[in-house]
Formats: C-alpha cells, sequence, structure tokens
C-alpha cells in the first residue's frame, strides 16, 4: 500500500485518521477561517467547511487539478458556501493576509518543492493569534504513505517551522501514523 492516494471519503482511512477527532482536537470551532494547503480531495476541508458553518471560511488549494474539481463538486453537492477552492502550488498560496486562525498541512509539508517558503506564507496568512499546524506521517517503516526517506521526522519538521518564524506549542501523536504539531507566530 505504500503510496496509495487515499480518496475523501475512504472509510478505510477513516479507522486510523479521524478527520473530525483531528480538527476538534486542532481547536476547529463555528465562524474560524481555516485554511488547507495541499488538500486534494477535501479529506480535512470538507468536515472543516461543516464546522465552520456559514460564518466561518475555509480556503483549500492543491496543485492536483482533479482532485480540486472533485472538492468542489462534493462542497457544491452539500451546499458549503464556505469553501473556496484554487488550483495552485503551496508555493504560491497566500489566499489572505492575516485573516486566518488556522492554517493545516494534512500529510504534505514534506511534498512541497519548497517547504520553507510554504512555511512563510503560511505566516502570512494567520493572523497574529492564529495557529499553524502540521499533521505528517512518522519517520518509522509502515505499510501506508511516503517511501521512508521522503518523510519529516519530527525534529526536521520543528527545525523548518521555526526557520520560518514560527514558535512550537507542542508535539503529539496523532494516532499510529502520524504526528501532529502547533505553533503559532
Amino acid at each position: 500500500m505504500n503510496g496509495r492516494r487515499f480518496r475523501a471519503d475512504d472509510p478505510e482511512r477513516k479507522k486510523w485518521q479521524d478527520p473530525k477527532k483531528i480538527l476538534a482536537a486542532i481547536g476547529l470551532s463555528a465562524g474560524m477561517v481555516f485554511v488547507d494547503v495541499g488538500c486534494g480531495e477535501g479529506y480535512f476541508a470538507l468536515p472543516a467547511a461543516r464546522i465552520t458553518g456559514p460564518g466561518g471560511k475555509v480556503y483549500a488549494a492543491d496543485i492536483n487539478a482533479d482532485a480540486v474539481a472533485a472538492l468542489r463538486e462534493q462542497a457544491a453537492n452539500e451546499g458549503l458556501r464556505n469553501l473556496s477552492a484554487e488550483v495552485r502550488p503551496a508555493e504560491d498560496t497566500v489566499v489572505c493576509e492575516g485573516c486566518a486562525d488556522l492554517v493545516f498541512f494534512g500529510i504534505d509539508l514534506h511534498d512541497f518543492a519548497d517547504p520553507r517558503q510554504v512555511l512563510l506564507n503560511a505566516r502570512w496568512m494567520l493572523k497574529p493569534s492564529g495557529k499553524l499546524i502540521d499533521l505528517d506521517w512518522k519517520d518509522e517503516p509502515m505499510a501506508f504513505g511516503p517511501p521512508l526517506e521522503k518523510r519529516f521526522s519530527v525534529r526536521k519538521a520543528t527545525g523548518l517551522i521555526e526557520t520560518a518564524g514560527f514558535r512550537v506549542h507542542s508535539v503529539q501523536d496523532a494516532g499510529p501514523y502520524h504526528y501532529l504539531i502547533h505553533a503559532g507566530k
């Protein structure tokens, strides 16, 4: 299963990575502005739009046009007017200036060509009180996810985040395959 891509509605994935639980754990609530960089088909963006509701906003961006089209279609089918999805590389993603409560990287920081630039963009988008969230693969052998040599260790990820001007508040396990980093300005 190494390298398998999971669809936004994949029930198997929800067994080991429940998006609602993760979004609740990072403090997402109604009325917030949530930015999902590298959103794919919306595994986190869709539940985030449901949680933030009509008074909130979800900005989603991904380089994969087919994934963004699937996300837009699902959002339209559900009437989620608070979700905006764009096709763009993470290195060029700045959807707002100082408006985001949460900027979220869902198992993809290691995929970006220039993670430092992506993190600087996140800093630009966050409110002064906003949080950066990095959910990523543990750097240990497993049947899921990217090759081990491509993954970021917690040390490497926190180092990149701190180099971009953030302060890491906490690092915790997020299930059997992932870690979760909370950081702020």
